[in-house]
């Protein structure tokens, strides 16, 4: 499934050889097909209704007849679950929903021995709430040094009743949750820009990025081959966290800089980070989520010292119109070109709707529809742009099931579904 050969090609025996050859590519990763699998919905191994690396280790073998080079894993780390996994208790843990660290080295040498490589996702913008600094935070106090490491702020308002600024959460409603202080009295706010149970890191405190650095190497030890970088353009906020001055600001992602998201300082991070993945052997790489509100903006995360990849969001959400296809392919064609990266396609992912179903419906509706649409319509679709995306220079990544078609469930009632 390499990028501009067929889609299906005939299985591969696995040899030393193989294997040594895939080693030796320096540069696999700039036409390479990336297959994501969100691990409590790929292959459950005990029956427990959940899905685990050991169903993901024994489905390798399919992924590699597939024709893949590579697999990334959305997040297995422990956690409440309060975001799938996005919500961070332990970067070097395994949640014991998925299985044990020996799960994930087992996965990991199983992959390397098939040729494929493995990457993972880190979560650098947020923890959980149930993370031991965060406890930490809140049991000792304002003032401690422990809240140094996020974003506590005391309140507006005559006795701190309002928030620090009016920044609203990707998830709705306010970006800042007032605690209650060990004496039992209200007291600071602290800065979430999604669930309140993920509170931001502050990258201005050094402890922060010494632990990320360190987090880095545990799992290039490890053996993985790269990271996917959630929330790559967060991190740093621009100085003195300054208000919006304005609601709905929703509407105003992917179309401006905001003062938490896409800042200049984030590069500085990649920077140092992109000096430890060199120190490793294997050509080890970082892909990152960045929506920013031009591709040319995506670029500045590939440039030479920094990231490897960056997720073309802007040609995900194109719509199914030759002329638009066409204007967008050539403009991340043009970007990339200064700064000497690969491209890179996507069409779905565990953040939006698959394109089946998208492609289903009229244009106009978003990512994020529930629709079920014109079947038929929307896999004939879905077939030509997965031909097109595998036809394109550069690198493309597939979503688990994508190379079935597969369309979304569309009328699971709210109660029943546990990813937000």
């Amino acid at each position: 499934m390499s990028q501009q050969h067929s889609a299906a090609p005939a299985p591969t025996p696995t040899t030393d050889a193989a294997v040594a050859t895939v080693a030796r590519r320096a540069d696999w990763w700039r036409d390479a097909v990336i297959y994501q699998v969100y691990p409590r919905s790929f292959a459950d191994s005990n029956g427990d209704g959940m899905g685990d690396l050991e169903g993901i280790r024994s489905r390798l073998p399919y992924l590699r007849d597939l024709g893949v080079d590579a697999v990334w894993l959305s997040p297995f780390y422990a956690s409440p679950q309060a975001d799938a996994g996005y919500d961070v208790a332990d970067y070097r843990a395994v949640d014991p929903m998925f299985g044990t660290l020996l799960d994930a080295d087992a996965l990991i040498r199983d992959a390397r021995g098939l040729g494929l490589r493995i990457i993972v996702d880190l979560v650098p913008n947020h923890s959980s709430d149930q993370h031991e600094w965060f406890k930490r935070a809140l049991a000792e106090g304002p003032g401690s040094p422990s809240r140094d490491r996020y974003h506590f702020r005391p309140g507006k308002g005559a006795d701190g009743e309002l928030p620090p600024n009016d920044w609203e959460s990707i998830f709705g409603g306010p970006a800042w949750t007032r605690v209650t202080e060990p004496d039992g009295t209200p007291g600071e706010w602290y800065l979430h820009l999604f669930a309140p149970e993920q509170p931001d890191f502050n990258w201005e405190h050094p402890a922060v990025g010494d632990e990320f650095r360190s987090i880095l190497r545990f799992w290039l030890d490890m053996g993985v081959d790269g990271f996917r970088i959630d929330v790559a353009h967060g991190m740093v906020k621009a100085e003195g966290l300054p208000d919006l001055g304005g609601h709905e600001q929703l509407k105003l992602l992917g179309n401006d800089v905001m003062p938490f998201f896409d800042q200049d300082g984030v590069h500085d991070i990649y920077r140092q980070w992109r000096l430890i993945l060199d120190e490793y052997s294997g050509e080890r790489i970082f892909v990152a989520e960045a929506w920013t509100p031009t591709v040319e903006r995506t670029a500045n995360y590939v440039r030479p010292d920094e990231l490897h990849q960056a997720f073309n969001f802007q040609y995900l959400g194109t719509h199914w119109d030759a002329e638009e296809l066409r204007a967008v392919i050539d403009r991340t064609l043009d970007a990339m070109r200064p700064v000497g990266a690969p491209a890179t396609w996507v069409l779905s992912n565990h953040d939006v709707t698959r394109h089946a179903t998208r492609f289903a419906n009229p244009a106009g509706l978003g990512t994020q529809i529930r629709l079920a649409g014109d079947r038929e319509l929307g896999l004939r679709r879905a077939r030509a742009a997965t031909l097109l995306m595998l036809a394109l220079p550069g690198s493309a990544y597939v979503y688990q099931g994508e190379e079935l078609g597969l369309p979304d469930v569309v009328d699971l009632p709210d109660e029943v579904r546990q990813d937000p």
